[in-house]
């Protein structure tokens, strides 16, 4: 605000003794200098400074704004402090949508590191599978594990999501393993309402595969444990079952069929501009956490020979 300013200038006046001074302090003329009072003290409709060819003096009126100036200024400045210190430290809470599984997987287990890292902060970790608006709703930030389309919000990409055809050893000893797309029908598929149809990448293009089989759910993690129980054959992320993977508790079937790799582990949020040092360490944090490979892929690079190689990128 202008009238700010002249009252900063009106203030370095008075404490420099001269209009000369403070203009050398600030880097403004004296002739600005003097205008800039003058369209203080004509705004306020009194004079603030006796000039004389040597000195200034402060009238009666300019003692007492002086006085008052000064305690304005200062508030400016702690207030200004305030909000600079809270744009470089991450302070008060934080609240954070993640998908359910992902969530309790590969966030909470890491918050206490987060945490004791930057001890001013409180997180509201809210899990859930459905797509939260993240401004309506007051979250500083979402984990989305999607093909994200054309939006307002900032992505920033934080790990690649590989999702194969599984199944436990049990199933397969017991019905086979498939050795073409086809032989799907012959087989239990298992998937959750919102995961059907499976669109997958292979030899010969993308191919669709509508699951069926004898269990109907909205939930994921169902699949997960029906899938190990021995159930039949489920599409599932590396992130969900790699250690099941790695341990021989699921083996990949049909590996040169997979989901398509545009769906990755994204953080959105609302804007680039000013962002909060909340959300910009917690991102950061999990992309150093995730990245240049995610450690729920390690050990699969043979199972899963087309896996992605490079850094998630940004």
């Amino acid at each position: 605000m202008s009238d700010i300013t002249d009252m900063e200038i009106f203030a370095r006046v008075v404490g420099a003794g001269s209009m000369s001074a403070a203009g050398r302090e600030m880097g403004l003329s004296p002739a600005v200098i003097s205008k800039r009072i003058r369209r203080l003290e004509t705004r306020l409709g009194t004079r603030l400074l006796q000039r004389t060819t040597r000195q200034l003096a402060l009238t009666e009126a300019g003692q007492g704004y002086y006085e008052r100036v000064l305690g304005i200024l200062a508030s400016i400045e702690e207030a200004e402090t305030f909000v600079t210190r809270r744009s470089t430290m991450a302070r008060g809470t934080l609240k954070v949508s993640a998908p359910t599984s992902f969530g309790r997987l590969h966030i909470a287990p890491h918050l206490k590191r987060f945490i004791e890292l930057h001890d001013d902060l409180q997180i509201n970790l809210v899990l859930s599978d459905s797509f939260v608006d993240v401004v309506a709703e007051g979250y500083d930030l979402a984990i989305r594990i999607a093909e994200l389309d054309d939006s307002s919000l900032v992505a920033r990409r934080l790990a690649p999501v590989h999702r194969v055809l599984c199944a436990a050893p049990s199933y397969l000893e017991s019905h086979g393993t498939p050795a073409s797309i086809a032989d799907l029908e012959d087989h239990v598929t298992l998937a959750a309402a919102q995961q059907i149809p499976w669109h997958l990448d292979g030899p010969k293009g993308e191919v669709v595969v509508r699951p069926s089989g004898p269990l109907s759910t909205n939930s994921s993690e169902v699949v997960r444990e029906a899938v190990l129980s021995g159930l039949g054959v489920a599409l599932r992320s590396t992130w969900d079952v790699g250690p099941d993977l790695a341990a021989g508790r699921l083996r990949i079937v049909l590996p040169n069929y997979r989901a398509s790799d545009r769906v990755a582990v994204h953080a959105i949020y609302p804007t680039r501009r000013f962002v909060p040092a909340k959300v910009r360490l917690f991102i950061d944090f999990l992309a150093d956490l995730y990245a240049p490979h995610p450690y729920w892929d390690e050990g699969l690079q043979d199972a899963v020979p087309e896996m992605e190689k490079e850094p998630a990128r940004p």
